[in-house]
């Protein structure tokens, strides 16, 4: 198929690769031209603006930090609808809010054009790996259509339901690991200040009914100090605001997540925007003593920053 590829960034450059490597043509454009070197050298087309990739596209991925992104690249001057013909599809893998999605579809299905929303989770190695989970909310049969590609990208599939419901369930998701991650900084500074040795509570808890994906990776990162971004925090912290608008606009109480959402707001206001998300330990740290803290032992002599 003839496809276009925008948002080469740390998930869209291996996402790119995969769609390429299936056979596919691939269109592409960045605002970094630079960006776009190591897909044109396998082969890709780079495109002057993201009109010009909807004008060389059946089907436009685009992957980016926010609804106002994925509008701008839509709707703005040179904006993929100047391009996409009638009966081509535009699959949003961004997180932005449900009824961004919603909207986006609307507006689009006035040119007859398809859309579906289709949030990724798995990072940056769920990306390289093609092993994402990936969300997606739309017409069935436009998913249907979608699915042989979609396939390339990720290994667990669903469709959960109409326009906006892949954000949906994408904001679930980041409730749960987002406060899975706080509450695993809790552990760890809770048996910090018991006097235990955090490495081994957490090799422990590891073995029992507390083992999960964000102990391993997350509490690795706590336990040698080592917040270099995985996921930088400032995105987290974007997700969760879509959560809690959502929250607001739904009625729907969701006290744990409040509180989240408030320990990132911390995270940002100390200067944590793009350290990895583990670093709500040191929001923890920082509360100690007045806002002294007293790190975990494997921290100790390092920096907030």
């Amino acid at each position: 198929m003839r496809l276009g590829f925008i948002g080469l960034g740390v998930m869209g450059q291996p996402m790119a690769r995969h769609l390429l490597a299936a056979g596919h043509t691939l269109a592409i454009w960045a605002r970094r031209p630079s960006v776009c070197q190591p897909l044109s050298a396998a082969g890709a087309q780079v495109c002057a603006d993201p009109a010009g990739v909807g004008r060389a596209s059946e089907v436009v991925f685009t992957v980016v930090t926010g609804g106002a992104d994925v509008e701008q690249l839509s709707f703005g001057e040179g904006g993929l609808v100047e391009g996409l013909a009638a009966g081509s599809l535009l699959v949003d893998l961004s997180t932005i809010a449900p009824e961004s999605a919603r909207s986006l579809a609307r507006r689009l299905a006035e040119r007859q054009i398809d859309m579906l929303d289709a949030p990724v989770s798995g990072g940056e190695a769920g990306a390289i790996a093609a092993t994402l989970a990936i969300m997606v909310g739309g017409d069935p049969a436009v998913f249907a259509r979608a699915r042989p590609l979609l396939e390339r990208l990720g290994r667990t599939i669903v469709h959960v339901g109409g326009h906006g419901a892949g954000q949906v369930a994408k904001a679930c998701n980041q409730m749960i690991m987002v406060g899975a991650i706080q509450a695993v900084a809790e552990a760890l500074h809770l048996s910090r200040a018991a006097g235990a040795d955090v490495a081994r509570v957490r090799q422990a808890l590891a073995g029992g009914s507390a083992a999960s994906r964000v102990l391993e990776v997350m509490g690795r990162r706590m336990v040698d100090g080592d917040f270099a971004a995985g996921v930088e925090a400032r995105l987290h912290h974007k997700d969760y605001g879509v959560v809690l608008a959502e929250a607001q606009r739904l009625g729907v109480p969701l006290p744990v997540s409040a509180l989240v959402g408030q320990q990132l707001n911390a995270l940002l206001a100390h200067g944590g925007a793009r350290h990895d998300t583990a670093a709500l330990l040191r929001v923890l740290e920082r509360a100690d003593a007045g806002g002294s803290g007293t790190r975990c032992p494997a921290q100790s002599g390092r920096d907030w920053t």
